[in-house]
């Protein structure tokens, strides 16, 4: 048993990657899916309605790379008044893929910028911005940017609220490349977004 503040992931599926333990530590350390709601109702009222409802992209910080990257902005465990939605930004370098996954909720990336495809249990399903992509329940996906110009979407989903249910599976299949793709070296991600 981890004592109380252990940041580690623990065993399993989220152990770091042989060779790559730094890049994608957010999929490794131990993360808050459902937070407490303790107090006394009138507190816990008090504390959602004091909560932002603006959060500004450019305050968080790209993780991973060099080819997929992503920005967590709503979720339990950095804002208050969410609890069963997540909601994040993932950006592909040009001509990049993401980790190849699997997870029981389903999710909407709606595409901001680029294009390129999704591939949901050997489908591909191509899509440009503007477009929306549903990834179903319980499906093997990847995304896939097949243009020169970085692709971003805005991804929801309910995912806190399928854990709280206890439908956890959540698997990922094949890490996204630690070298950049040809023709994105040297891509930087930007800072406005």
């Amino acid at each position: 048993m981890s004592e109380k503040g252990d940041k580690s992931a623990g065993p399993g599926h989220n152990a770091a990657p042989e060779g790559n333990p730094e890049v994608w530590t957010f999929w490794q350390k131990k993360r808050t899916f459902v937070r407490a709601l303790e107090g006394t109702y009138g507190e816990v009222y008090k504390t959602l309605y004091a909560a932002p409802r603006i959060y500004h992209g450019p305050d968080f910080v790209w993780k991973g790379g060099p080819q997929f990257y992503a920005k967590t902005i709503i979720n339990p465990g950095s804002v208050q008044v969410a609890q069963s939605i997540e909601c994040h930004v993932n950006l592909l370098a040009p001509f990049s893929t993401s980790q190849k996954h699997g997870h029981m909720n389903s999710a909407v990336l709606y595409i901001l910028s680029g294009a390129g495809k999704d591939i949901h249990d050997g489908h591909s399903h191509p899509y440009e911005a503007g477009d929306a992509c549903i990834v179903e329940n319980g499906c093997v996906h990847q995304h896939v940017n097949t243009g020169p110009e970085a692709q971003i979407a805005l991804v929801m989903k309910a995912k806190p609220l399928f854990l709280f249910m206890h439908m956890l599976f959540q698997k990922v299949v094949e890490y996204p490349s630690s070298e950049p793709a040809p023709g994105a070296e040297g891509y930087v991600p930007p800072d406005n977004i």
